[in-house]
């Protein structure tokens, strides 16, 4: 496989991108929204929520990213929400090259870290991070609050 290109999205990559989210949606085993509504989420991208792609003839990676403040010693970071290479290209550095990418955003705009989560079940994924020089950061529990315990808690009224 030849070194993939890694660059910024753009909004031409669109229809790429979106049968990636689709190939990831599905690897997770999630349910997935429809294509126009994935191609008018990229067209609308939260303030802040960058994505790069990895391409060779066609997209085969992403990473997406956002800054986050403060970090330790009130440092900002980057957090990494999303790493995702298609079946086919998985192996090939692809993953690497992406987090690369990631790293020396972070570098050259003075960010002190890049944090993420990984799923404990995926060795070969583990491997990779720690290969990376990467640490596990096994002090810290990751929380989600979503659907209606979302809801729920935003409606709260303070007493």
């Amino acid at each position: 496989m030849p070194v993939p290109n890694i660059r910024h999205f753009s909004t031409s990559d669109k229809i790429a991108l979106t049968t990636l989210l689709e190939e990831m949606q599905d690897y997770y085993g999630v349910a997935c929204p429809q294509r126009s509504v994935i191609e008018s989420d990229l067209s609308t991208l939260p303030a802040g929520v960058e994505i790069i792609v990895a391409e060779t003839d066609k997209i085969i990676g992403f990473a997406a990213f956002s800054a986050i403040y403060p970090g330790p010693g009130l440092k900002s970071g980057l957090f990494m929400k999303e790493l995702f290479v298609t079946a086919a290209a998985r192996g090939n550095g692809v993953g690497k090259c992406l987090i690369q990418a990631v790293a020396r955003v972070a570098v050259e705009r003075g960010h002190k870290r890049i944090d993420w989560t990984a799923d404990r079940d995926n060795p070969r994924l583990l491997s990779l991070y720690s290969a990376l020089g990467a640490l596990a950061q096994n002090e810290k529990v990751f929380f989600r609050l979503a659907g209606n315990a979302l809801t729920l808690l935003a409606e709260m009224r303070n007493p």
